[in-house]
């Protein structure tokens, strides 16, 4: 049983570390890159010029820790909704940073400050990702809703679900519209979303 316990608190730690480093990570490196505006532009842009390999590592090291809580995840709640949404969330993570959205609005500089009419092959499976990643995310809360036995985390997970999908509804319309504000809407919901996720992998911590 204690190794059992033992491998359930590293992968579940793994959680938490890989929650961290990501918003740690693209806060920073967005509030520090030169050209760079946190407030309209999404974290995936951080991709993109030749300081970009800091946010693609980000999305893969981030990925692969998170999709790592799975198992931990698992031993603490016996949900297979719960851990099998927690690795899609990972694995759409790691393929964001496989798959960079294309230069626009701006960035980097130096880049027209207008939305492509077309886009890449790499750009549409970097959508496709993005939509999984802040789709799974409130199907991963909406499962820790109904199978967990606290009740207090059962009722704060609900909510989460609530906001998450309202938060993303909310920057899908904000991104459609080149709103000034869309990149600091993005922020919100990941903060949300991946503060939740983290102390849930602490609350469960064996």
């Amino acid at each position: 049983m204690e190794l059992v316990d033992d491998a359930a608190r590293a992968s579940l730690v793994a959680g938490i570390a890989g929650t961290v480093l990501f918003v740690v990570t693209f806060l920073v490196d967005g509030l520090t890159r030169p050209g760079y505006h946190p407030v309209r532009q999404p974290v995936s842009a951080l991709a993109l010029s030749r300081r970009g390999w800091v946010q693609t590592a980000n999305f893969l090291v981030s990925g692969l820790l998170i999709t790592a809580a799975a198992p931990g995840l698992h031993a603490a709640t016996g949900s297979i909704w719960l851990t099998a949404s927690v690795v899609v969330f990972g694995l759409a993570l790691v393929a964001s940073g496989v798959f960079p959205m294309d230069p626009m609005r701006g960035y980097p500089p130096g880049t027209p400050d207008v939305t492509p009419t077309t886009y890449s092959r790499r750009h549409q499976l970097h959508d496709h990702a993005g939509a999984v990643v802040f789709g799974s995310l409130p199907a991963t809360a909406l499962a820790a809703a109904l199978n967990l036995d606290d009740r207090a985390w059962a009722v704060l997970s609900g909510a989460a679900t609530a906001l998450l999908v309202a938060l993303f509804l909310w920057f899908g319309s904000a991104w459609e519209r080149d709103s000034p504000r869309a990149g600091l809407i993005q922020r919100v919901n990941i903060i949300v979303g991946w503060a939740w996720l983290g102390a849930l992998c602490w609350h469960l911590l064996p």
